[in-house]
């Protein structure tokens, strides 16, 4: 249908901040592809614009949407990789660390704009049967809008372990074979990245939870069993873009998209 032209994604985001996360994403989409669109509650576009969506990760979902009260939060083996992969990880290290310590969302830990935003683009998008990816946040809105819970503050998971928070792979986590993200990732056990402060907690209807954190059985990743590529993962792929496996994630995004 779409030739050779390159499939439009469009990608959520905050009205101030989230340059760095946008930067990479787009890189991602391009080296997959596709031609991003970002959108935010002040520069928002129509869904007929796009033919793939990610919902970008970010501030916290609005409790209330999933009947909850807001709390107040508390404070907060290595995958096989390839000499070249190592290289890169530490040539992007500044990259990655200089663009989230000036590009990073520094707003709100709630934006009920964006909330309604992203849930009426994922309503239209999923209406349309076009492919959705939900990164961090993004996953987290995906299980709301499907009925479901989330953890408002993980920190209670961690009591032997430390929680981490990092954009390099530090955190392991376990896929379940079979699943949408098993095949695209390749691997059984993978290494991400974690920023994240809450997570799901009860799956909405028709959601599958398809990847767990070792050893604290926080979600990691989900699926949608009613689409073909309605996709969620807790990590942030886009500052993995030196990790092939990882790369493939948007590359499968921008294949359904055509």
């Amino acid at each position: 249908m779409f030739g050779n032209k390159r499939p439009t994604i469009g990608v959520t985001g905050p009205d101030k901040g989230g340059g760095a996360a946008w930067f990479f994403t787009a890189l991602s989409i391009r080296l997959a592809g596709g031609k991003p669109l970002r959108i935010t509650p002040g520069r928002p576009a129509d869904v007929k614009q796009v033919n793939g969506l990610i919902l970008g990760g970010g501030a916290d979902v609005e409790p209330k949407k999933y009947g909850q009260e807001r709390i107040e939060r508390s404070v907060l083996v290595k995958d096989k990789r390839t000499i070249f992969e190592w290289i890169l990880s530490i040539i992007f290290f500044p990259i990655y660390w200089i663009g989230r310590y000036f590009r990073s969302t520094k707003t709100s830990p709630i934006d009920i704009e964006r909330d309604k935003l992203e849930l009426q683009l994922l309503e239209y998008a999923l209406n349309g049967n076009k492919p959705v990816l939900g990164i961090c946040r993004g996953m987290q809105l995906m299980n709301v809008h499907f009925h479901g819970t989330l953890h408002q503050d993980i920190s209670g998971f961690y009591t032997e372990r430390p929680q981490i928070a990092s954009i390099f792979p530090k955190k392991r986590v376990r896929l379940r074979k079979g699943s949408k993200l098993h095949k695209i990732l390749g691997t059984d056990v993978c290494n991400v990245n974690a920023l994240h402060n809450q997570a799901i907690h009860d799956p909405g209807k028709g959601v599958q939870l398809v990847a767990k954190e070792l050893y604290t059985e926080i979600t990691q990743g989900l699926e949608h069993s009613g689409f073909p590529f309605v996709i969620g993962v807790q990590w942030h792929p886009e500052y993995l873009i030196q990790i092939k496996r990882q790369r493939n994630i948007f590359k499968e995004l921008v294949n359904h998209a055509r």
